[in-house]
């Protein structure tokens, strides 16, 4: 999961990231390895943008410029597969610095780029699907977030990807639109080679919590648990 802000909402006009959040996700768990470094842009912040994330001028004029930050980001995600909420905007920014420093584009330095934004759009068609309004939906707590942050936005995201990708056999590196399975060619696996993973009492009691939170959130029972015995 990555995140950045930025100055401005245009990197074609000279606007430049001010911070860069990413967490790990290993297994469908959070892992505690995290990068978040916050960069000297080397110009002004608009005051549109300072409403936003609250990062000031002031605050950022004694951080590291991009260039002293890069090998570190890039180690980072070397060999995985990046999530970012609306990745354009942040992919555009990301290859306009490392442009700067003529070192090619974002993703060649990682497996794949994948767009939640663009997922969300595919599960839940006319609707919003903003990072707040996803949250909503998967009632996922966000009270801490009084501005935004790309530290506190990838912790967010990578809920939201969790609960959007929930009964999927991989957290990442599976794009549905592509993947071959027997149903599409015709074929079926042989039973034997079935794998049933069955959910532990901790997942169990989980998931009911999830379910009773959403129920509440959306006003909607899950239909399987409207089915008489």
């Amino acid at each position: 999961m990555l995140d950045t802000e930025t100055t401005g909402l245009s990197a074609a006009a000279g606007h430049r990231i001010i911070e860069i959040a990413a967490i790990e996700v290993d297994n469908r768990t959070v892992t505690t390895n995290v990068f978040q470094v916050y960069v000297n842009p080397q110009r002004a912040v608009d005051p549109g943008a300072f409403e936003v994330h609250g990062l000031s001028d002031e605050f950022l004029e004694d951080k590291p410029t991009f260039d002293l930050v890069v090998e570190d980001l890039l180690a980072f995600v070397k060999g995985s597969n990046v999530v970012m909420h609306n990745a354009s905007f942040d992919i555009g920014f990301l290859n306009m610095e490392l442009d700067k420093l003529g070192m090619g584009v974002f993703g060649d330095y990682c497996e794949e780029v994948i767009d939640s934004l663009t997922m969300a759009r595919r599960l839940h068609p006319g609707r919003r699907n903003s990072l707040d309004a996803l949250c909503e939906r998967y009632a996922i707590d966000r009270s801490s977030r009084t501005l935004h942050g790309a530290l506190i936005d990838t912790q967010l995201l990578a809920e939201v990807y969790l609960a959007m990708t929930r009964g999927q056999d991989s957290l990442l590196g599976e794009d549905n639109d592509r993947e071959k399975t027997s149903l599409e060619s015709g074929l079926s696996a042989p039973q034997s080679n079935v794998l049933v993973l069955q959910a532990s009492q901790e997942e169990l009691e989980r998931h009911a919590k999830y379910l009773e939170a959403l129920e509440k959130k959306e006003n909607v029972k899950p239909a399987w648990l409207n089915r008489p015995d």
